[in-house]
């Protein structure tokens, strides 16, 4: 979700992630944690970015980033998955296909 100005040429003044977007990122994030992966989240809605944080513990730096960066919708898609180093481990147009790059997580061997 994007803020909207009142004035048309206006830039918005930050960008947010929507309801259904939240949606999405809100059940992966409590099937990792039933999963004992993740702990905690951070949620930060900025000027051209909205970034939803993914910890281990409280007091760590993030594992994951998912971050929406509207301004790359016609480039590279405006969803993005970044790893803790800052490499991108998947970027898209579809939310839930680019998630599925942490989905894999949750599939283990069974013995």
């Amino acid at each position: 979700m994007t803020f909207q100005s009142p004035f048309p040429g206006v830039q918005p003044e930050q960008v947010a992630f929507h309801r259904t977007e939240l949606a999405v990122i809100l059940g992966l994030y409590g099937r990792m944690v039933a999963a004992g992966e993740w702990r905690d989240y951070g949620i930060s809605c900025l000027r051209d970015v909205a970034v939803f944080s993914v910890f281990r513990r409280t007091a760590e730096n993030p594992m994951y980033r998912i971050e929406k960066r509207p301004r790359l919708r016609m480039r590279q898609g405006q969803y993005a998955v970044i790893g803790a180093e800052g490499q991108v481990l998947k970027r898209g147009d579809d939310l839930k296909t680019v998630l599925r790059v942490l989905e894999r997580k949750l599939i283990r061997a069974v013995t």
